[in-house]
Parts: structure tokens; sequence; C-alpha cells
């Protein structure tokens, strides 16, 4: 790593946004330079709680500065396309928050413009950073464990518009776009495999939401190895992405950066997901190489997403 601390730009103050001050803090040669907020009051409460220097609402103005490096995307998901695209054209390193897009042409022009760039171009596709599917691929690809079926689980807010920790959002989220893709990449991911046949169906709109609450998917690879995907906005009981690998050896579980046995017995592992994956962000800047997870590795996943939609569409749901 240099020396020369790499000043970021974190854009948006958001409970994703305190999640990666969490993995920053404990990252070297790594200094968040402003926080650009949607709205003042909570970026500058935000910008306290986090020691932040600097506090602006104007993204473009901010962009424009000489001593930014690069961006940390923690915005609504509607606005990463742009966002990114307007950071790259400033020069800057970016690592836009899932989804890239909430359309398959925007993510496409999107990833056209990072690889004309120079930049470091990467989203925060954070599955692929977690120990256990880190493991879970590492068991795969050397043999030692044979995956036939993986059951996803995600469950978010009840029927409310709350983020993470229960506060109130501006903006609505998308089941398919934002929390299938985390799924439905990361089984992609796990076997190379992103030409995989799809299906699925989505529930009824939310009478004031105007979003589907429910959402079943369906994946194969071409070697018959089978993902079954179950989404909510309507559990009742604790929200995230919760793993089962049914596999011929064993069965194992997994919750963020937990894994289990099928006994219960905990799978020594080590690391943070989000930490891993901002630090290889800030390594790929130090070092001048493509990250994992650059744009263009994303978007097969954003290919596949596009299917899904145009399927749910057709079924009518």
């Amino acid at each position: 790593m240099t020396s020369i601390p790499i000043r970021l730009l974190l854009a948006g103050e958001g409970a994703i946004a305190g999640i990666h001050m969490q993995a920053l803090e404990r990252i070297e040669d790594v200094e968040v330079a402003c926080l650009v907020g949607g709205v003042d009051e909570d970026a500058r409460i935000f910008a306290h709680e986090w020691k932040i220097p600097e506090v602006s609402l104007d993204y473009e103005a901010s962009l424009a500065r000489d001593d930014i490096d690069a961006v940390i995307l923690a915005t609504p998901s509607q606005l990463h396309a742009s966002q990114a695209a307007q950071a790259i054209d400033s020069g800057k390193h970016v690592l836009a928050e899932i989804p890239m897009s909430l359309n398959l042409a925007d993510a496409e022009r999107l990833t056209e413009r990072a690889e004309r760039s120079d930049r470091v171009g990467m989203v925060a596709h954070t599955r692929r950073f977690n120990a256990p599917h880190r493991e879970i691929k590492r068991r795969i690809q050397r043999g030692e464990f044979h995956l036939q079926h993986l059951v996803s689980e995600t469950y978010f807010f009840r029927r409310q518009n709350l983020n993470m920790h229960g506060n109130p959002r501006s903006w609505t989220d998308n089941l398919l776009w934002h929390h299938a893709c985390h799924s439905v990449d990361l089984f992609a991911w796990l076997l190379d495999d992103f030409d995989l046949e799809v299906w699925g169906s989505a529930g009824p709109p939310h009478a004031e939401l105007g979003i589907p609450m429910d959402m079943n998917i369906g994946l194969r690879s071409h070697a018959g190895v089978m993902a079954t995907l179950v989404l909510s906005f309507n559990h009742h009981g604790p929200f995230g992405g919760f793993y089962r690998y049914i596999g011929e050896e064993d069965t194992l579980q997994a919750f963020r950066d937990e894994l289990k046995d099928h006994r219960g017995a905990v799978v020594p592992l080590e690391g943070s997901g989000f930490e891993y994956q901002d630090r290889e962000f800030i390594a790929a800047i130090c070092e001048g190489r493509r990250p994992e997870a650059a744009f263009s590795d994303c978007l097969p996943t954003m290919r596949l997403l596009d299917r899904l939609e145009a399927l749910m569409a057709n079924s009518g749901g």
C-alpha cells in the first residue's frame, strides 16, 4: 500500500454508508475526505458520527475536486448508473453499491464507459467477498464439495419502506434488481456459469409502494445444479440473506460471514465480506489493476435479471 492516503468521496448517508464506514476504518491509507448527502441534517449527523470533515449536497461539484481520488456510491439504487458514469467521466475510481443499475440497457452503457476508462470501476457484489461463499467456491473448485441445490431465502422490510436499521427511506427498494441480484450473482459466480436456465414469478404490486412484495426464482446450470430463491418484503422475523448449500458431502448454512455444517457446528472462517470488498477496491487503485467484481464481471448477472424480468412480465407476475 502507498503511504499517501487514498482520498474518498462517500455519497450517501444511509444504512449501507455506515457499513462502508465500519469497513474503511479498518483499512490503512484511506481517508474519507467528504460526504455528499441527500438530506442536509441527516448528512451532517452522519458526518459528525464518523468524523468526516466536509459535507456537501452537490455531487457534481464534489466530483470536480482535484483532491478526491475515488468515490463510493451508497446512494439510492436508481442513482447508481448515472452517478457512477459521472464519477468515471470525472476521472475518479468508483465503487458502486449493488445494483449497478435498475435495467440492462443502463448496465451495458455503464460497463462500456468503465471499460474505456483507465479508472478502477467496481460493483459491491458483496456475496462474492463473504468468507462462507468464498469457502464454498474453493471447495467446489477443488472437488471437495459437489453442490446439488442452493436454497436462498431473502427477507427485508415488513411492508414498510424502511432501511436495515428500521429508519424511513426516501426511495423505494427493488426486490429483483437489488435483492435477487445478490443471490443470482452468487450462484452464477460460484459455478463460473452465467448461461443459466431461469424462471420465476412475482406477487401482485403493493397498493402504496407499487412493487411486488414476494418473488420466487429458479436457476439451473448446464450441469443440472439447481438454485431456488425465495424473496419477501412481507416476512415476519429477522431479515437478511440465508443460504443453504445442499451438496453430496454435506449441507452447509451461510448467513453473512458465518458458515455452519448440517449439525450446526460453526466452520472456522475469518474476515468481513464488506471489509474484504472495500479492501479490494482500495488495493486495485493502489496496484493499478482490475478489481474483482468489475463492472464487466457483473454485467452477465444483469442479463440474467433482464431475462427474469421479461419472464415475470409475460406471466403476469
